[in-house]
């Protein structure tokens, strides 16, 4: 979007809850966001090449998904041409910026797809980075993920991680409870890479280890990790007493029930970051498909392993999830929009750069439909 243009008559929402102005406006130019205000205080800004009258419909930023796997058919394992099939899927359905997600396989090919896709990275501005969801990870809460190709997260097995993403990683999941756990989190956070805590068998004294260590994320709460018991409270009731700590959440209405997407909004409203966990299948018919190593089926939309039935990510989009979250969670716009915003940029540290409408911020803005609260319409930075 180059073109000079005033949004105007609009519900604006600034990616920060609490941040809701009746009457917005937003002007851009050259990609970036120059102007925001009222429609009044708009009047005296430079003129626009192009006008968008809001007629009050919700305009937010656009949204940032840090954890996803693919999309319209194709995976980000499958190298960078299948990423861009993927990311194109996405961005039609709100997603301005995205980490791109990594499951478990041999940790040489790993390398050899997270050197191939540092390089996407460098040429395409609307990815953020690179997420290897593993292979860290504990079998007992393996879920998707190969059991025969977990390892422990050892300093070389690590390292190499590092080094073939030449400074693209920005999260990386592991269980701390493993060999190494606790070494990796300091060398991750050495490196400028958030720790998540995820696919573990940690309780909560290990968890909390684990966040003091430095991990500062937990990887989609509740999936992939022992859950809350009165005698045994677990990782999530770790991270959320941590004010350090942000919560991915699958906002799908299936991986955490709606009622428990709630109260993690009520407990910790301002460290909730949705996401999708999206695999190939989504925006792509119900059928067989593959995840890394591993065959999946999907039915109605809901991604099982063909061995075992467990849950293999989702058919997620990020649109979707802000919907959910009001709808079907009961959470105002405002928070909703922040989870999928701003609180997604500060847990990979872009905040400075991504996550909000603000002046010098790229012109990534969806225009909402009242009642859906799907995107009408989309404009993103070129």
């Amino acid at each position: 979007m180059s073109a000079s243009t005033l949004f105007r008559h609009a519900t604006l929402l600034t990616g920060r809850a609490g941040e809701v102005r009746d009457q917005g406006a937003l002007r851009t130019e050259g990609g970036i966001i120059t102007h925001v205000g009222t429609t009044e205080e708009a009047a005296a800004w430079p003129a626009a090449e192009r006008i968008v009258d809001c007629g009050g419909a919700p305009l937010v930023p656009g949204y940032i998904d840090i954890h996803h796997h693919g999309g319209g058919g194709a995976a980000y394992d499958d190298g960078v041409e299948a990423a861009r099939v993927a990311l194109r899927q996405h961005r039609a359905h709100g997603t301005a910026r995205s980490v791109l997600s990594f499951v478990t396989d041999d940790l040489d090919v790993m390398v050899k797809r997270i050197r191939a896709a540092a390089d996407l990275v460098e040429e395409d501005p609307r990815v953020l980075g690179l997420h290897p969801e593993g292979p860290f990870l504990h079998p007992s809460h393996k879920g998707a993920h190969p059991e025969h190709l977990l390892r422990d997260p050892l300093p070389e097995a690590t390292g190499r991680l590092l080094e073939a993403a030449r400074g693209t990683l920005v999260q990386m999941t592991l269980a701390p409870e493993r060999a190494g756990g606790q070494d990796t989190i300091a060398l991750l956070r050495q490196a400028g890479v958030a720790a998540a805590v995820g696919h573990t068998s940690a309780d909560y004294d290990t968890a909390r280890a684990a966040f003091d260590a430095g991990a500062t994320i937990l990887t989609h709460a509740f999936n992939g990790m022992n859950g809350i018991h009165h005698r045994a409270p677990g990782p999530v009731i770790a991270a959320l007493g941590d004010e350090r700590v942000w919560l991915e959440v699958i906002n799908d209405t299936i991986h955490v029930h709606p009622a428990v997407v709630r109260s993690l909004f009520e407990q910790a409203p301002e460290r909730i970051v949705l996401v999708t966990d999206a695999m190939s299948a989504t925006c792509h018919p119900d059928g067989h498909y593959m995840l890394g190593t591993l065959e999946v089926d999907v039915a109605d939309g809901v991604a099982r392993l063909s061995d075992g039935g467990a849950l293999a990510g989702s058919t997620l989009t990020m649109d979707r999830a802000v919907a959910n979250a009001v709808r079907a969670v009961g959470v105002p716009l405002d928070v909703a929009v922040a989870a999928a915003t701003s609180h997604p940029a500060r847990a990979i540290g872009v905040e400075d750069r991504f996550g909000l409408l603000a002046p010098g911020y790229p012109a990534d803005v969806l225009l909402l439909d009242e009642d859906t609260l799907l995107p009408r319409e989309i404009y993103f930075a070129d």
